[in-house]
C-alpha cells in the first residue's frame, strides 16, 4: 500500500516525539482520520466536545509538559473553532501547532461549502507560520518548520492540508531546484547576554538596598537561581501569576501574586523598593510596578522583541534565565543589612494572617475565600492546579501555596473563561500520574467545563492516576464583572446579563459516572475537599458559595472604595450583604496580628 500525504503527517509527527493530538472530526480531514486507523491510532487521537477545547487542551499539555502540543479541526467552523485557544497560546507564549483541514483544491475560489480563507484567518494569530500544503513534496519541511517555529518562538503555528492533498501519495522532496528538503534535530541551544551587559547588571543590584525580583514562567528553569540571588541581595519575591509555581510560597521572602489579584505584601514591595530585577516576565500592569524615577531597573528575558518594555529598566539582559543568573550571581555582593529583608519577610507574616482571617469570616451560605483555604493544605505535593478566570482566580493567587513539586497555571494573558477544565485535561495527558484539580466559577463551568466533564468520563481509565478533581464556585453570579461594574464603573450588578441560573453540576457528574458532591455548608467544605481527592476518578465538588464576598485588590484604601459605594447607592440588588462582607474583609488588614505562640 502506497504512503499517503496523511500518514506521512503522522507518521512524521511520531519521528518529533508527539504522542497525543487534540481534536474534533470532520470531513475536512477525512484523510487523517483514516491514516490515523491505519497507525492504530499513533499518535492518540484525543477527542474533546469541541474544537476550541481541542486548543485548550492542547495549551494545557503543553504548559504542563514543555512539548509542543498538537490540535486539529477541520476545515471551516472547526478551524473558526480553534482560534481562541490558539490566541491564549500566542499570549502566553507557548508552543502550539494547529493541523487544520480545508476544501479540495479544485473547488477553491467557488463559494464552496466551508471554504473559509485560512490564511488570512490564522494570520495574526500564528503570525509566526502558517502554511498551506499544495503538493506533497512540502512535506516534511513544512510540519518541521512548523514544529521547530512553534518551539523556538514560543508561539501557535498552523499548517494547512486541503482534503484531497491528504489522499495524494506522499513523494518527498528531491535534489533540485524549487525543493525544500528538511530535517528532524532541533538540539538544544542557550542564549546568554555580553560580559559587559551582565557586569552593569550587577553594579546595578549591588547598588540597592531595597531589591525587588519580580519572576514570571520564563524562570521556571531557574528556581534555584532565583531562591540564591534573591538570598544575596536579601530581597523580596513577587509573582506574575503565569509564574506562581516558579518559587514556594513556603519561603519567607515570597510575596505571592502580583496586580489586581495579587496580594498586599506584593504591592509594598513593589511601592517602597529602590531597585527591581525582573526575571522571565512580560508583566503588562506597570501601575503595579515601582514609580517611574524611584527604582532602578534590570530585566533578564529569553526574547528580544518582549525585552525592556513595561518599565524604564537601566540594562536589559537577552538570554536564558538560569544560564544568565548562573553569571550573575558571582558578582552580587553577599555584604549587606538585613532591615529590608525582614521588612519583607514581616509583610507576608502578616498577610497569610490577614487572608487567615478573611477565609474565617462568615458568609450566606459559603465564603468562597474559605473554600481555596480550606484546599491549600489538602493540596497533594504532586499536584498540577488549573484556574479559570473570574472571581475563584482571586483565591486561587491568594490562598494557595505552591509547594516544591507543584504546577500551576491559568490563562495569564488572554485571560479567557472556560480554560480550566480542558487545560486539566490536556494536564491528564502530560502527566497521567498525577492528580489534576480545576478550579472553576459556575460561569466558566457553564460556558466549557460541563461538556469536557464528558471527556474526562471518556479517558479517565487511561489514567493511571485517574484523578481529576473540578472545584466549582456556585454563586449564579458571573460575580468577577460584577466587581468590577461596581469599583470600577460606580454600577450596581445589571441582572439581565450577571445572574445565570443555578444549575446542579455535581449531579450532571454523577449522570456521566463520575463523583459528585455537592457542598451547601461551611462545615462540609473539607469533607467535600477530601472526598474528591481520594476519589477512584474524576470528581466535580460544587460549593455554594456567597457573591457579596469581595475581591478587594491588594491596594485598595477606604477612599478607593467610593466606586463601590456609589453602586450601593443607585441600587445594587445586593448592597446589603455586600456592605456587611466588604466591611468585615477590609477591616481585616486593619486588626493588630494574632499573638504567636
Amino acid at each position: 500500500m502506497s504512503t499517503k500525504v496523511s500518514d506521512h503527517v503522522l507518521h512524521r509527527l511520531r519521528e518529533w516525539g508527539v504522542e497525543h493530538v487534540f481534536g474534533y472530526p470532520g470531513d475536512g480531514i477525512n484523510g487523517l482520520l483514516a491514516a490515523w486507523g491505519r497507525a492504530e491510532n499513533r499518535p492518540r487521537f484525543i477527542q474533546s466536545r469541541h474544537e476550541e477545547m481541542s486548543a485548550f487542551q492542547a495549551v494545557g499539555y503543553a504548559k504542563f509538559s514543555g512539548r509542543v502540543g498538537v490540535c486539529a479541526a477541520t476545515s471551516g467552523p472547526g478551524a473558526i473553532h480553534l482560534l481562541n485557544g490558539l490566541y491564549d497560546a500566542k499570549l502566553d507564549h507557548v508552543p502550539v501547532l494547529a493541523i487544520v483541514g480545508q476544501t479540495d483544491r479544485t473547488a477553491m475560489g467557488g463559494s464552496y461549502q466551508q471554504e473559509v480563507d485560512l490564511h488570512t484567518l490564522f494570520k495574526d494569530v500564528a503570525s509566526d507560520f502558517v502554511e498551506t500544503v499544495t503538493v506533497p513534496e512540502q512535506l516534511p519541511n513544512v510540519l518541521d518548520r512548523a514544529i521547530r517555529t512553534a518551539y523556538a518562538r514560543r508561539s501557535p503555528t498552523a499548517v494547512i492540508i486541503p482534503g484531497d492533498v491528504q489522499e495524494l501519495d506522499y513523494s518527498p522532496p528531491t535534489h533540485e531546484f524549487k525543493m525544500v528538503p528538511s530535517s528532524l534535530d532541533r538540539s538544544s541551544w542557550t542564549a546568554l547576554p555580553s560580559d559587559d551587559s551582565v557586569q552593569r547588571a550587577a553594579e546595578i543590584l549591588n547598588a540597592g538596598d531595597k531589591v525587588a525580583i519580580l519572576v514570571g514562567q520564563g524562570a521556571s528553569g531557574a528556581r534555584a537561581e532565583v531562591e540564591r540571588i534573591a538570598e544575596l541581595l536579601g530581597a523580596g519575591v513577587a509573582k506574575a501569576l503565569l509564574g506562581k509555581d516558579v518559587l514556594s510560597d513556603e519561603l519567607p521572602y515570597v510575596t505571592g501574586a502580583i496586580g489586581l489579584l495579587g496580594t498586599r505584601p506584593s504591592y509594598e514591595l513593589m511601592r517602597d523598593c529602590d531597585t527591581l530585577l525582573t526575571v522571565g516576565s512580560s508583566f503588562p500592569y506597570t501601575q503595579f510596578m515601582p514609580d517611574f524615577g524611584k527604582a532602578r531597573g534590570v530585566q533578564i528575558d529569553i526574547d528580544p522583541h518582549m525585552v525592556g518594555m513595561r518599565y524604564p529598566y537601566e540594562v536589559n539582559l537577552v538570554g536564558d534565565a538560569k544560564a544568565t543568573l548562573e553569571r550573575l550571581i558571582p558578582l552580587i555582593g553577599a555584604e549587606r543589612g538585613r532591615e529590608w529583608y525582614d521588612t519583607v519577610c514581616a509583610n507576608v507574616t502578616r498577610w497569610r494572617d490577614v487572608m487567615d482571617r478573611r477565609a474565617g469570616l462568615s458568609a450566606d451560605p459559603i465564603n468562597p475565600e474559605y473554600v481555596a483555604r480550606a484546599l491549600d493544605p489538602l493540596l497533594p505535593g504532586n499536584a498540577i492546579i488549573s484556574s479559570d478566570s473570574g472571581s475563584a482566580a482571586n483565591w486561587y493567587a491568594r490562598h494557595l501555596t505552591m509547594r516544591p513539586g507543584m504546577r500551576a497555571s491559568l490563562s495569564g494573558t488572554l485571560a479567557t473563561m472556560g480554560c480550566g477544565v480542558p487545560y486539566a485535561i490536556g494536564a491528564k495527558f502530560a502527566h497521567p500520574n498525577r492528580p489534576a484539580i480545576a478550579l472553576v466559577g459556575d460561569g466558566a463551568m457553564q460556558m466549557n467545563g460541563l461538556a469536557e466533564l464528558i471527556t474526562a468520563a471518556k479517558y479517565k481509565d487511561q489514567w493511571d492516576d485517574p484523578r481529576l478533581v473540578v472545584g466549582v464556585w456556585n454563586n449564579h453570579d458571573l460575580n468577577q464583572v460584577t466587581w468590577e461594574m461596581r469599583a470600577m464603573e460606580g454600577a450596581p450588578s445589571f441582572l439581565p446579563s450577571q445572574e445565570i441560573p443555578d444549575v446542579q453540576y455535581a449531579a450532571f457528574a454523577r449522570s456521566l459516572g463520575l463523583t459528585g458532591i455537592r457542598v451547601e455548608k461551611p462545615e462540609d467544605v473539607e469533607a467535600g475537599w477530601r472526598a474528591g481527592l481520594e476519589a477512584d476518578g474524576p470528581a466535580v465538588i460544587e460549593f455554594l458559595t456567597d457573591p457579596a464576598v469581595p475581591p478587594i485588590p491588594p491596594h485598595a484604601t477606604w477612599d478607593q472604595m467610593e466606586a463601590t459605594a456609589a453602586s450601593i447607592l443607585k441600587g445594587d440588588t445586593d448592597r446589603g450583604s455586600m456592605i456587611k462582607q466588604g466591611f468585615k474583609a477590609k477591616v481585616q488588614e486593619f486588626l493588630p496580628g494574632r499573638e504567636k505562640k
